[in-house]
């Protein structure tokens, strides 16, 4: 943006339209991948959240629709997570006995 604006700021009275345009196309070439990394950056967390808290994993699709971040959050947080709990130990460790104090 910086140099589209000295580009312009250089020709006072005329502008280079061509170049402009040249400068747009690349921007636009390059910002579906920044918002597909974006998008992968916020969904892959959320992902991993629902899955681990029992949900199905597909509600972090939600971060892509407006507000659909700030429902998710809210399930979340008040919801019942399905989540299991650790099972006790099948044996019972067996400690070593403590040793004789001194006597003394």
């Amino acid at each position: 943006m910086l140099f589209l604006a000295a580009i312009l700021q250089e020709t006072a009275t005329q502008p280079n339209i061509e170049q402009a345009q040249k400068m747009a196309m690349a921007v636009l070439a390059i910002m579906p991948f920044i918002l597909l990394i974006g998008l992968a950056v916020i969904i892959l967390p959320f992902w991993f959240i629902c899955k681990k808290a029992g949900f199905s994993p597909w509600l972090s699709l939600l971060n892509i629709v407006p507000f659909g971040s700030l429902i998710l959050w809210y399930v979340l947080a008040f919801a019942d997570w399905k989540v299991m709990p650790v099972p006790p130990p099948s044996y019972a460790p067996t400690f070593p006995p403590q040793p004789p104090y001194p006597q003394g």
